[in-house]
């Protein structure tokens, strides 16, 4: 009966033509750089200067985040908690071998929208798809745009979310609209995915710091995350007792709503906004997720065939949105007033170009700085606000197409009857009778 769903030589055909072809890429493509090559060491190299030592740290607050904070957070389903965290493990490990490192997010963060309607081999289809989408997008945004985009709230949040968005429009199934008997929590799950919030609360500063210059920036970056994520934490508090019907706290505003500042002070993160603005970004980007997940995700479900199962839409796009215009406001607003001569260090795009005599006097006093294109403020902000519309067309595009892919026949896709469940594609035999010997001991000491 099950046997359209069976893994047996779908998931590991797949994964060894996969790993076939990544070794063969890795060979080919793959090498060391000054850091880790050993013919570039000699005595007159402070081992204590490689870039290990600065950055190991951050990846791994980061590789917390991916495995530990998005695995958790995606076990809220009773009867998909296995699912929820094992398939988090294979798409995160697949993508990292693909990408090597941030641009795994982007496909956890996509992966929320089909939670509990998709199979392993469908996921690991989607991941392998995203990737080289997500690579071109980038690449061309970075090269031809050429935008500040320090907490990935563009080439992250947005193009994830959209991409998301894109499959699960094509995978549209109209009897979950109104639900389904196993899309539901219980107390152990949620305690669960709080975890998971709480590990990508904890660590999200190093995620949106991770790629700004060292110093003074990335100081910024941290404080504006950290207030950000706080302010938003506190106002999901109060949001979810004033719009609860009994006036309680609801868990999935818990789980989701709070970690909303995070996003929204990422365009901008190592900007100086103030610490004032870092606050008010996270109230905002709180508020309309919130009420994003309240009425906006039925409405997308309803009307326009969009099953956004974990809400990102919500956590990334509507905050995304929310943190891409404010960051094309801190752009208009830099001054050399303010920032003195690393404005041309943080809008590297605003440097003067090459000849320039400006620059050589700038160069001075900031030694290493690399001509740029001499754009203007406004300049600025209008590529920054074509990146934001050029990412989303190019993500929604790229999800459309890849849910086609995930689509055919033979990807194992779960019926509606089997979405949200374990079972598909566990053994639990084993758990069940753990479970059954567990309830025959209470039973029999109770008597």
């Amino acid at each position: 009966m099950r046997s359209h769903t069976s893994l047996q030589v779908r998931l590991p055909v797949l994964i060894f033509v996969m790993e076939i072809v990544m070794l063969v890429l890795y060979s080919f493509f793959v090498t060391y750089d000054d850091n880790g090559n050993a013919k570039l060491q000699n005595n007159q190299t402070d081992p204590m200067e490689n870039s290990l030592y600065r950055d190991y740290p951050y990846f791994a607050d980061v590789q917390v985040m991916i495995f530990v904070g998005f695995g958790c957070l995606l076990a809220f389903c009773r009867f998909y908690g296995f699912s929820g965290m094992v398939f988090n493990f294979l798409t995160a490990a697949f993508s990292i071998q693909w990408a090597i490192l941030f641009a795994c997010a982007v496909v956890l963060i996509s992966y929320g929208a089909v939670l509990g309607k998709t199979s392993p081999v469908q996921l690991v289809v989607m991941a392998a798809l995203e990737i080289p989408v997500f690579a071109v997008t980038e690449w061309a945004v970075l090269k031809y745009i050429r935008i500040n985009d320090a907490g990935g709230t563009i080439l992250i949040h947005l193009f994830a979310c959209y991409f998301g968005l894109g499959v699960t429009f094509v995978l549209y199934r109209p009897c979950l609209n109104s639900g389904h008997p196993k899309e539901t929590t219980s107390y152990h799950s949620d305690i669960l995915s709080v975890m998971g919030t709480l590990f990508l609360w904890v660590f999200w500063p190093s995620f949106n710091s991770a790629l700004t210059f060292k110093g003074d920036d990335q100081h910024r970056a941290v404080l504006h995350t950290f207030i950000g994520l706080s302010s938003s934490t506190i106002t999901a508090f109060a949001l979810s007792a004033m719009f609860n019907k009994r006036g309680k706290l609801t868990m999935a505003d818990i789980q989701n709503v709070t970690l909303a500042g995070g996003v929204t002070v990422g365009a901008s993160v190592d900007m100086m906004i103030s610490p004032a603005a870092a606050f008010a970004l996270g109230i905002m980007g709180c508020t309309a997720c919130f009420f994003g997940y309240k009425y906006l995700t039925p409405f997308m479900a309803k009307r326009l065939r969009i099953q956004d199962q974990c809400g990102i839409h919500n956590l990334h796009g509507l905050t995304g949105i929310i943190s891409s215009t404010a960051g094309i406001c801190a752009i208009l607003l830099a001054t050399e007033e303010t920032y003195g001569p690393s404005l041309y260090q943080i809008f590297s795009h605003r440097a003067p170009p090459e000849g320039d005599p400006k620059l050589l006097e700038l160069q001075q006093l900031i030694p290493g700085l690399k001509p740029g294109l001499g754009r203007t403020a406004k300049e600025q902000a209008l590529f920054q606000l074509a990146a934001v519309f050029a990412t989303i067309a190019a993500s929604t595009v790229g999800g459309l197409l890849t849910g086609l892919m995930m689509n055919l026949k033979f990807m194992a896709s779960p019926s509606d009857e089997d979405c949200f469940d374990d079972e598909l594609f566990f053994d639990l035999e084993l758990s069940d009778t753990a479970c059954h010997g567990i309830i025959s001991a209470v039973s029999f000491y109770s008597e």
